[in-house]
């Protein structure tokens, strides 16, 4: 679903940049609350596996694809102000380095494909969470909800967008009714990713899911032939444990990551997604403009100047997910160390008035 330049006009693209950047600030203040220096890599490793699991395309309809968005998977994995902080590191490399996504659309897509389809997925989410019972697979279908959800949230954001700002007159009806139909589908690929991928950091390490936090399976006990929750054990005063590792979680991610981007992509879906065939079915795409970036060596996902077509698209995975760890962690690190000073500066001052 990534806004090429010219579908919506300059005004409500300058707008949603504005919002949009607004957004990434609240988030960047409030992932300080979600992000310390152990789970700063982790969402890194969060924003390459959704760069490479958005070069994914799979079939949805006759001549039609679709990707993951991922807002709903990072807002669950990290958090949702940390989610839009993904997304959006996604979307910067997507635009500079590949030339998806238009420069001057950056705000449309970052609003549309971050921010919608993170609030509206975390919300949701934690929604469904409240009512159903606290256990791994109740919290794996609410994920799976919230990620369906999420994606015709995102067309009916952006028909919203094209309505105030779009560049050609196609009936707004017309436009809405084809992008929500369409992403409803893709909308069932996106929750069965961000299901079993939650499933799977679940049944690893539910420590680090920040939708899962305080996800107990408390012991069960057969009573007079019902199952009744055991009493908790008295705890015992012990020395302070030292936390467990992330390398292997990490270690395994993005060696998936690699193998998604760098193997696996060359075999998905040449189709052209879901705003693109609407685009070209209505007539969306009439004043759509060549990308700024479009001589980039990576444009396309592909390695210029390397003939062979699977071995040019793997590298510029590869790449892609390079990049995006560096850049995304590095971020995070940044603003997990911003907490740490602050708590730092806060501990301080309570100690001054002591």
């Amino acid at each position: 679903m990534h806004v090429p330049d010219g579908f919506i006009n300059a005004p409500v693209s300058a707008v949603a940049g504005v919002v949009a950047a607004g957004a990434v600030a609240v988030s960047l203040k409030g992932a300080r609350r979600e992000l310390d220096e152990r789970t700063a890599p982790l969402a890194g490793l969060v924003a390459a596996f959704i760069f490479a699991v958005q070069m994914l395309n799979f079939p949805v309809a006759a001549g039609t694809s679709g990707h993951l968005l991922g807002g709903a998977l990072a807002a669950i994995l990290v958090g949702p102000y940390t989610g839009v902080l993904c997304i959006s590191v996604v979307l910067l490399m997507q635009g500079i380095l590949f030339a998806d996504g238009g420069l001057t659309a950056l705000g449309v897509n970052v609003l549309d494909m971050g921010v919608v389809t993170t609030v509206v997925a975390y919300a949701l989410f934690r929604g469904l969470a409240g009512v159903l019972p606290r256990t791994r697979r109740s919290t794996t279908a609410a994920s799976f909800v919230a990620a369906l959800v999420s994606v015709p949230a995102a067309a009916a954001a952006f028909t919203l967008m094209y309505w105030i700002g779009g560049t050609t007159d196609i009936p707004i009806g017309k436009v809405f009714t084809a992008m929500v139909g369409v992403h409803v589908l893709i909308g069932l690929g996106e929750a069965a990713i961000t299901a079993l991928t939650v499933g799977a950091v679940i049944a690893v390490r539910p420590d680090l899911v920040h939708g899962a936090r305080g996800l107990t399976a408390p012991l069960k006990l057969r009573i007079g032939g019902e199952l009744v929750d055991a009493p908790a054990p008295a705890r015992e005063p012990v020395a302070a444990a030292a936390p467990r590792s992330n390398r292997g979680l990490w270690a395994t991610g993005l060696v998936t990551a690699l193998v998604l981007a760098g193997f696996v992509s060359f075999y998905a879906s040449a189709n052209p997604d879901g705003l693109e065939k609407v685009a070209t079915d209505q007539g969306i795409d009439k004043e759509a403009k060549d990308h700024a970036a479009k001589d980039s060596p990576l444009a396309d996902y592909g390695v210029k100047d390397v003939s062979d077509a699977r071995l040019s698209g793997g590298l510029a995975g590869a790449i892609g997910v390079g990049a995006t760890l560096v850049v995304g962690s590095s971020a995070f690190y940044v603003v997990s160390r911003r907490r740490t000073k602050d708590a730092a500066a806060a501990a301080s001052r309570t100690g001054e008035k002591v």
